[in-house]
């Protein structure tokens, strides 16, 4: 186990103690309990980052070279995303349903093999490691679309109810659900595209073309053009709420098969 591992498993540590503690907080309504659940998740994020950095700085390399370090660089990425999104809305109750992301992908990273091995020339450099760090963090914030468009469409039928339950007094209004939602694909949605546009790259430079019909490849492209068409339906046709909460859930659902389930079937590899 290298020096890293310790504080990857405080970060998981503090990243399950934070999920706990928004879920509590959706009960309770306790303000001590958000703030609990706040600084739990700040510490096992400080705890993540300092990670990366001592594994960084043992690899010379940034730690994008094996499934352990992508899934964990992707649940970082989450919660990094999330905590700017609690800062600029003040809203905790969004944490309940963001930060078990963190934790599944988390726990999928330590359930991982983390050896570390030697990897080739053809699959290093710049424009390798910018593509799978861009993709990384564009799919976290397709994650926190997904959270915003579940959310959303609870809260809706909620209010559409006859007998609305407790929930529809503690979850967001649908207009800050729905302003969470178009802001984390506008954030998202560039560095997808700027991923796709260095891995292809990447792609020319080691195999002499920009692109192929790999599966992940494919379903990335399929990924990207949902977010653009949700993006155009918004500026053109005015979408808003129920359809833009669906077509940003199932846009996740395609990230995720690109990045998860390609692999899954084909086996765990870099590329």
């Amino acid at each position: 186990m290298t020096s890293d591992h310790p504080l990857f498993y405080l970060a998981l540590s503090g990243y399950l103690l934070g999920t706990l503690h928004y879920l509590l907080f959706v009960v309770s309504q306790n303000r001590r309990v958000a703030a609990v659940a706040t600084a739990v998740t700040l510490a096992g994020f400080a705890a993540h980052t300092l990670s990366f950095l001592v594994r960084i700085y043992a690899l010379r390399r940034p730690p994008f070279g094996s499934p352990y370090e992508s899934l964990s660089f992707f649940a970082w990425a989450i919660v990094l995303v999330y905590l700017v999104s609690e800062l600029r809305y003040q809203n905790r109750i969004m944490g309940a349903f963001v930060l078990p992301l963190a934790v599944l992908f988390g726990s999928g990273a330590a359930a991982l093999p983390r050896r570390i091995a030697e990897l080739g020339p053809t699959i290093q450099g710049i424009g390798l490691w910018s593509h799978i760090a861009l993709a990384l963090l564009g799919n976290a914030a397709f994650a926190m679309t997904c959270c915003a468009g579940v959310m959303y469409l609870i809260q809706e039928r909620q209010l559409k109810s006859r007998h609305p339950g407790r929930l529809t007094f503690r979850l967001p209004p649908l207009e800050l659900l729905d302003d969470v939602a178009v802001k984390s694909v506008l954030f998202g949605f560039p560095l997808l595209t700027l991923a796709m546009i260095s891995g292809s790259a990447w792609a020319e430079h080691v195999r002499g073309t920009f692109f192929t019909l790999r599966p992940r490849e494919v379903w990335s492209i399929l990924s990207w053009l949902i977010y653009a068409g949700l993006l155009y339906a918004r500026v053109s046709a005015g979408w808003r709420g129920r359809k833009a909460a669906v077509l940003a859930i199932l846009g996740f659902c395609f990230v995720l098969f690109a990045f998860l389930g390609v692999k899954v079937f084909r086996g765990w590899t870099l590329l």
